[in-house]
């Protein structure tokens, strides 16, 4: 290689370090950290932000890029072609950033995030609301330095910072025909409620430290690398790359319902196994060596938590590993009651805890108020009400208070306006997948059945961890599924499944 592309790559390893060390002390605040330690803490963050961004829009990376972008020989060469087109993206996105904007964001972030603690434990939305204030106006900073795209608005400059080339529009394609399938679905399953499974299961009570070990044999056989991961408890569960050979994920228990803890394990496991599948350590700061938009990332994570964790197959391999843990009393459900159970379609409060039919309205919902905030349709004085009023209509549910409500999730505090709408297409790009896993690996499901679990992470190893960024979203999935995204997959599994289930007339 060029000796430009050498020292460009030699750059970025540097940046990445330094995003590594934020990225820990983030970890850190969310798990650990002494609460009154936050003031120093994001005076801290601030400082890694600026340096990792001052290292990152260096003038010279911008020369390095454009010698190596004029050298015939590397824009040849595929894996070389593909890090240069990502590093130009970001480069160009990094430099319309002001440093001192960096800096206020990574120290909002942080003091927002231990106010957003305590006003969700208070459920208390006033002790948030300047903070949420702030986090808004500095969004709409941020979207006009990176610009508008033409016939675009505002939100979509965030929006491409999470799911690149992705719009606001674009969504609302996805989105629409999405809601207009669930919503006589839901319809449905209401109807059929004297079908609705047995519960009981879920409402036992088994004391945190036998979830634990639940959690981390399942996390054992599923493929996640202990000894290059770890497990935590957090607010609000998350999993974060720090570094290769180093990646956390955390979860959140509750003695009346096993099953939540386990989702929730499931869900960031899945995150974690990408995170510890792409070639980190062999393209450390390179494009090659990180994951891609978040829609991808977050199509592993449903894909373990929904394609498997919810899955018979998947309860019929638990269901002996929970029994020695939890013990007799779990001896009156069997592995089907397990199943059942944990499918159950009823509206909630809370998105990380929604069935698969209704978890979506829940992301929807976000997107819609948050692109209403950003334009400033909404005040943020408002947002409680329009919340209540959206779920009220959406679920047919009274918010109670705060803390079921708009205060239940982390990614305001964060600033990570434009994120939520990632969920929504994770699980779509989920679905799809996995049907062309089905089609690939014909006895998948008596393989999870019997604890097996090798050809399904094999199979995403080698076509969705292996590649990083070298493909776009939209290009992978119709490489890997021969079709454009869309909501027909999942469709035909919640029918399939919930169908089964609830007694449902077949379509």
């Amino acid at each position: 290689m060029s000796q430009a592309y050498t020292e460009l790559l030699e750059r970025m390893r540097q940046v990445a370090t330094m995003n590594s060390v934020a990225n820990l002390l983030s970890w850190d605040q969310e798990t650990v950290m002494p609460p009154k330690a936050g003031g120093f803490r994001a005076e801290a963050l601030a400082a890694v932000g600026r340096l990792a961004h001052e290292q990152a829009t260096d003038p010279r990376v911008g020369e390095l890029l454009a010698t190596c972008e004029a050298d015939a020989a590397l824009r040849s060469t595929p894996g070389v072609a593909a890090n240069l087109r990502e590093l130009r993206r970001d480069y160009d996105r990094a430099v319309k950033l002001p440093a001192d904007l960096v800096a206020e964001l990574s120290e909002v972030s942080s003091r927002a995030l231990e106010v957003w603690k305590a006003a969700r434990a208070a459920s208390d939305f006033s002790m948030f609301r300047p903070w949420l204030e702030r986090q808004v106006a500095l969004a709409r900073r941020k979207a006009a330095c990176y610009g508008v795209p033409p016939g675009g608005e505002a939100y979509d400059a965030l929006l491409d910072e999470y799911e690149p080339g992705t719009t606001a529009v674009a969504l609302e394609r996805v989105f629409g025909p999405l809601r207009a399938e669930l919503t006589p679905l839901l319809a449905e399953i209401a109807a059929a409620a004297q079908a609705a499974p047995d519960e009981s299961a879920r409402a036992l009570t088994v004391p945190l430290d036998r979830q634990r070990t639940i959690n981390a044999a399942i996390l054992a056989r599923i493929g996640f690398d202990g000894a290059a991961g770890r497990l935590d408890v957090s607010t609000h569960p998350f999993s974060t790359g720090i570094a290769p050979y180093d990646t956390r994920i955390t979860t959140r228990y509750k003695e009346t319902d096993f099953t939540d803890a386990l989702n929730s394990t499931l869900h960031e496991a899945g995150h974690a196994l990408y995170e510890q599948g792409v070639p980190a350590a062999e393209h450390w700061g390179e494009p090659l060596g990180e994951p891609l938009g978040l829609g991808i990332h977050e199509s592993q994570s449903r894909l373990w938590e929904n394609h498997v964790g919810r899955s018979l197959a998947f309860w019929r391999f638990v269901r002996p590993i929970a029994r020695e843990t939890i013990g007799p009393a779990l001896d009156l459900y069997s592995a089907e009651d397990l199943y059942r159970a944990v499918n159950v379609v009823r509206p909630g409060f809370i998105r990380v805890e929604s069935d698969e039919a209704t978890y979506n309205l829940h992301v929807m919902l976000r997107f819609d108020l948050e692109r209403a905030l950003l334009r400033g349709d909404l005040a943020v004085a408002d947002l409680p009400q329009a919340w209540n009023e959206r779920i009220r209509r959406d679920l047919g549910l009274a918010v109670p208070d705060d803390g079921h409500g708009c205060l239940q999730d982390i990614h305001w505090s964060m600033g990570a306006i434009g994120y939520f709408p990632t969920y929504t297409l994770g699980t779509l790009y989920a679905a799809q997948l996995w049907e062309a896993i089905r089609r690939t690996i014909p006895g998948l499901e008596s393989e999870i059945e019997r604890g097996e679990f090798s050809s399904l992470l094999g199979w995403l190893r080698d076509n969705v961890h292996a590649h990083g960024r070298r493909y776009p979203a939209h290009e992978l999935c119709e490489r890997l599924t021969g079709a454009a995204l869309g909501h027909g997959p999942l469709l035909r599994h919640l029918r399939g499944k919930l169908g089964s289930i609830y007694g449902l007339a077949l379509r």
